[in-house]
C-alpha cells in the first residue's frame, strides 16, 4: 500500500482556464483571467486546502496573468502547465443575461498533459473536480472522462459540476450520465438543468440523476432562491445569504469550492453545516466584480453575522 506524499494536493481540478473579455460598451471590453474550473480551484487554495489546478494555459500575458493568479490562490504550481499554443478566450459580448462565444479552436487548454503531473499525486488526491466546456472540447474531453473513470477506481471521490454551455450540443446528456455516475458531489443549477433536460420539471429530473446517481450528494442551487442538497437520506435546505450583490459571476464555481473546501477543513461536521458554507463563499463572491476567491476568514466573518 503505498503513503501519499503529505506535500501534494488533497483537490487536484481538471478543466479550463481561459480569459473573459467582456462588452463594457460599443467598442470597448475588460479582460479578466476565468474559467469555471480554474475558479473552483482557487476558491479551495484560497480557503486553505491543498489544491492543485491540472490545467494548460499559453505562455503569453493571458497566460501569466492566470499563473500569477493561480500563485496567490496557494495552488500547487507543479500541476499548471504553460504551453506556446494560443490563449483560450471567452467573449461576453452581452454581460446580462450573459451571451458569449469561444475563440480558440487549437488553444492551450487542448494541450494539457496529465503524464507530467508530478509522481504520486494520485495516491494524495481524496477529491477531484470535472466540469464545463473542458469535457466537450476534444480531445481534452475524453482524456479527462478515463481520467476521472481511473480516479473512481482507485476510490478517489468524483465532484462534477455541468456548468452548461452553449458548447454543449443535444448528445450532452448522454456525457452528463456518464461522469454523474461517477460522482459522489454533483452541483447543479436550475438553469443546468433546463437545459440539460428542456421540457422536463425540475423534480422529475433530479429523480431523473438520483436514478442513475443513487449514492452522490446532489447540490441543487436556485439563485438567491438557495440551495437544496438531496442526499441519501433527505433534502437539507439552505437559504441564500443577504447580501449587496455587485454581479452573480463565479458564485455557482464559489458553491461547490466552498462545499469541497468545508468537507475537507472540517470533516465531522454535517452536511447542514458543510452547506451553508458554500452559500456563505457564493455570497461573498457576490459582493465583488468578477470571479472573486475569498478568503476563509471573508467567508466566517459572513457566517458569524
Amino acid at each position: 500500500m503505498s503513503i501519499a506524499d503529505a506535500s501534494l494536493p488533497r483537490v487536484v481540478v481538471f478543466g479550463e482556464a481561459l480569459t473573459d473579455f467582456v462588452r463594457t460598451g460599443e467598442h470597448s471590453w475588460h479582460s479578466a483571467a476565468g474559467g469555471a474550473c480554474w475558479n473552483v480551484a482557487r476558491v479551495t487554495g484560497t480557503l486553505g486546502v491543498a489544491t492543485g489546478w491540472a490545467g494548460s494555459v499559453s505562455s503569453d500575458f493571458f497566460g501569466h496573468e492566470i499563473v500569477d493568479k493561480s500563485r496567490a490562490a496557494r495552488l500547487d504550481m507543479r500541476f499548471l502547465q504553460q504551453v506556446q499554443r494560443p490563449p483560450l478566450i471567452a467573449m461576453v459580448y452581452q454581460p446580462n443575461p450573459p451571451l458569449y462565444f469561444f475563440l480558440g479552436n487549437d488553444a492551450a487548454d487542448l494541450a494539457f498533459d496529465e503524464q507530467q503531473l508530478p509522481e504520486g499525486w494520485r495516491d494524495a488526491c481524496e477529491i477531484a473536480h470535472f466540469g464545463c466546456i473542458s469535457m466537450v472540447r476534444q480531445p481534452l474531453g475524453e482524456r479527462l472522462l478515463r481520467i476521472a473513470g481511473e480516479l473512481h477506481a482507485r476510490g478517489v471521490k468524483i465532484s462534477y459540476d455541468p456548468n452548461y454551455r452553449n458548447l454543449m450540443g443535444p448528445d450532452f446528456p448522454v456525457l452528463f450520465e456518464r461522469m454523474a455516475r461517477l460522482a459522489s458531489i454533483i452541483k447543479l443549477s436550475d438553469e443546468d438543468l433546463v437545459q440539460i433536460y428542456p421540457g422536463e420539471a425540475p423534480e422529475a429530473a433530479l429523480a431523473r440523476v438520483r436514478g442513475f446517481a443513487p449514492a452522490a450528494l446532489i447540490l441543487y442551487t436556485r439563485g438567491a432562491s438557495g440551495i437544496l442538497l438531496h442526499a441519501t437520506d433527505g433534502i437539507v435546505e439552505q437559504p441564500a445569504f443577504s447580501v449587496t450583490v455587485a454581479d452573480t459571476v463565479g458564485a455557482g464555481d464559489a458553491c461547490i469550492g466552498g462545499f469541497i473546501g468545508s468537507l475537507l477543513g472540517d470533516p465531522g461536521q454535517p452536511l447542514s453545516h458543510h452547506l451553508r458554507f458554500a452559500a456563505a463563499t457564493a455570497a461573498v463572491v457576490c459582493m465583488h466584480p468578477g470571479a472573486y476567491a475569498p478568503a476563509r476568514a471573508e467567508v466566517d466573518r459572513l457566517l458569524s453575522h
